[in-house]
């Protein structure tokens, strides 16, 4: 006789923290052009810390952008703002994956 048990995975999440990075080019074709890239990086020691009167315009430019950043394993994301002690706020991201 063989059993067959049907298992479903656990969701499973990765927590991941809201980073801004200035970068300036430096090929021939671009070179000093100078951008900020906003992205996600794991631990709460990368994060960038914000502003409480800015940090609302970096929330809703990522979450207008999820779309593109969600398919396959990952079905969402969900945000948490965490004040510093420094009056400061940090941005939690969960990343949903299944």
């Amino acid at each position: 006789m063989i059993l067959c048990q049907i298992m479903t995975e656990p969701k499973a999440n990765n927590d991941l923290y809201l980073v801004v990075i200035p970068a300036i080019h430096i090929n021939d074709q671009n070179f000093g052009y100078t951008e900020q890239i906003l992205t996600l990086l794991p631990g709460s020691e990368l994060a960038t810390p914000f502003f409480p009167d800015e940090v609302n315009h970096y929330i809703l430019m990522f979450k207008n952008r999820t779309k593109h950043l969600t398919g396959g394993h990952v079905t969402g994301y969900d945000l948490v703002e965490e004040m510093r002690d420094d009056g400061r706020v940090i941005v939690r991201v969960t990343q949903n994956v299944r």
